[in-house]
């Protein structure tokens, strides 16, 4: 019986993970079993091993994640990621410090937080949101040596 879940285990998409993701709100590890799939792509797995977004800085990348931003994110954090209903994204300010970190951006992308950001695990596989964060550190206006995923 220990046998069979190892296996289940390491053919699992994220059995290579180093990281552990966790709920912005509870703490509790997130259930990767929701994502959306299409998702599993190197790019994602790479950023399970060592919580950086490998699409940062990349042009390409950020154009796509700007599309997908403003159909899915812009509604309530503005065009410009100024804030609406929802935080600015693009200043030094974080409601969830956490999310100054590449990891702590994907926890609240994937499993949501408080008010009327749910879990966007329906609206965007992990590559997707992945490709929103680019775009999001993209645009960033603050203050360089506030920005953890510089750091990272």
């Amino acid at each position: 019986m220990v046998g069979i879940g190892v296996t289940m285990i390491l053919v699992s998409p994220f059995a290579s993970a180093e990281i552990t993701l966790r709920n912005t709100i509870t703490g509790e590890t997130l259930d990767m079993s929701f994502a959306k799939k299409g998702g599993d792509t190197d790019a994602f797995k790479q950023f399970m091993k060592d919580g950086k977004n490998p699409y940062n800085g990349k042009k390409d990348i950020e154009e796509k994640g700007k599309s997908l931003y403003m159909t899915g994110c812009s509604g309530c954090h503005g065009h410009e990621a100024e804030g609406k209903l929802g935080p600015g994204l693009a200043d030094d300010y974080w409601t969830y410090p956490r999310n100054g970190t590449d990891i702590g951006l994907f926890e609240t992308l994937f499993g949501g937080a408080n008010g009327m950001m749910g879990p966007q695990y329906v609206n965007f596989n992990t590559d997707e949101m992945l490709q929103i964060m680019a775009f999001l550190r993209s645009i960033y206006t603050g203050d360089k040596s506030k920005a953890e995923w510089l750091k990272q």
